[in-house]
């Protein structure tokens, strides 16, 4: 009999207004295997099942577009697909199609923050139960030690699962708030780092699973003083990386400053944001917009390395949440600096 291998298949559906993830397992013979994306089969769901499509008329399809090995299955891989029409067309819920980098000149860094979320006690892993608080945030971020630093047990079988995977995760670190955590995914072009980020995501819900621990993904988990939780997008082209100047910096930042881009931004960085972007908690309010050097607390930052290194770097789009798609984020990012 021939040797067989697993390809899970991973899309996201037609939720709202957070598109979830979904995915099954398709098992073939390891002849008909190819590390290609385009050579493997296009597969069909059921689009009734997950908001894409009606009952009467439920086929969608998913096209492969990038394969990274399961590091925690046997004879395994993991497979990104878009979602597309039964004409081959792109769904509607496709982010991924949506954008334009087909050159890779955009780079992108994005630093996923999350919460390992507790299902008995519905609180941050860590925290006492419903209705009390650790003490204020203050020594959590970065945090060693038993006291402040929750759940790191997680967060390291998942950093071995990306690098397993050849996921370009760069860095781990606890966050601000007590159960908070957050790791960086870098990939040069826009549809690359979408993939790597969906599907470290993909693997931190699968940990989650084997410890009972809902990985969430909510904006602002905890009301009150406590830091909510985004998807700082870092982001640099070939003008970014050789600027040589600080007004070439000012006018690629003035592009997302008027009102039209900044409603668009909006609409595709994340549900419940405008709990996070209060002006609190190094955020900008989320009807305003502001740039600065080394400022947390401005839409966009741009980083001191950037300054130091002559104008020539990236600048960190703070807004988007947890949450966000991040090809939605990439590609309005890449829209609103092409414009």
């Amino acid at each position: 009999m021939a040797k067989r291998v697993k390809l899970e298949y991973i899309w996201l559906d037609g939720n709202k207004p957070t598109q979830m993830m979904r995915s099954k397992t398709k098992v073939i013979d390891v002849d008909k295997f190819s590390e290609d994306p385009d050579k493997l089969p296009i597969w069909s769901f059921d689009g009734s099942s997950t908001q894409q499509a009606p009952g009467n008329s439920s086929d969608c399809l998913l096209k492969p577009v990038r394969i990274f090995t399961d590091p925690d299955r046997k004879d395994g891989y993991l497979v990104m697909c878009e979602v597309m029409n039964p004409d081959g067309t792109p769904h509607a819920s496709n982010g991924r199609a949506t954008i334009n980098d087909d050159d890779n000149d955009f780079w992108f860094g994005f630093e996923q923050e999350y919460t390992l979320w507790d299902t008995e006690h519905h609180t941050p892993l860590g925290f006492p139960a419903s209705g009390y608080y650790p003490p204020p945030q203050g020594p959590y971020y970065c945090s060693v030690g038993a006291e402040y630093a929750v759940g790191r047990e997680m967060v390291e079988k998942h950093l071995d699962l990306c690098i397993a995977a050849d996921i370009n995760i760069e860095g781990v670190n606890a966050e601000v708030m007590k159960g908070q955590w957050e790791y960086q995914i870098f990939a040069k072009g826009a549809k690359e780092a979408g993939d790597q980020l969906w599907v470290a995501r993909y693997l931190m819900e699968r940990v989650g699973e084997e410890y009972g621990v809902r990985i969430n993904l909510h904006p602002k988990p905890v009301d009150g003083d406590w830091n909510g939780s985004g998807m700082h997008a870092n982001f640099s082209n070939t003008a970014l990386r050789t600027a040589g100047s600080k007004e070439v910096y000012d006018q690629i930042c003035e592009k997302f400053a008027t009102e039209e881009r900044i409603q668009e931004a909006i609409a595709v960085y994340g549900a419940d944001n405008d709990k996070r972007l209060t002006g609190l908690h190094e955020t900008q309010s989320i009807d305003k917009f502001s740039y600065g050097v080394s400022d947390r607390g401005a839409s966009i930052r741009i980083p001191i390395a950037t300054v130091e290194n002559n104008w020539n770097g990236w600048l960190e789009d703070r807004r988007p949440a947890s949450n966000a798609d991040p090809y939605k984020v990439a590609a309005n990012i890449v829209k609103t600096v092409k414009s």
